[in-house]
Parts: structure tokens; C-alpha cells; sequence
């Protein structure tokens, strides 16, 4: 398999993982009343998920090239 052909499939792994983080099943978990830094819990959730994939997007992107 060639480089860009398994980056793509990495890049496409982290888009499932990122659906499937911020999917129906996960959301109510976090959507008490805890607030952590001053934001409610489910906000700093989506957040780190949010920055957590652009990090392995970012990690993926580089060691391709």
C-alpha cells in the first residue's frame, strides 16, 4: 500500500472516531450540571474532542510527508 493511499485510511479512521465521539451515545453522559474551568461539563467534552482530533489529524498529515 502506498503512503498516500494509508493516509488517506488514517484520515478517514479519525473521521469515524470523531463521529463516533460526538455521536448520541456519548453526549448525554457528559450533560450534568459539573462544571470544569468554568464551562459545563459536555462543552469541555466537545472541546477536547474536538482538539484531540485535530491533533491526530496533524500527527497523520506530517509523518506523511
Amino acid at each position: 500500500m502506498n503512503r498516500s493511499r494509508l493516509t488517506g485510511s488514517r484520515l478517514i479512521a479519525i473521521f469515524l472516531l470523531g463521529c463516533v465521539l460526538l455521536d448520541y451515545p456519548l453526549l448525554p453522559l457528559f450533560g450534568g450540571d459539573t462544571v470544569i474551568f468554568g464551562m459545563p461539563l459536555l462543552y469541555a467534552y466537545v472541546f477536547a474532542v474536538w482538539a484531540g482530533l485535530i491533533v491526530l489529524m496533524a500527527i497523520v498529515i506530517e509523518r506523511s510527508g
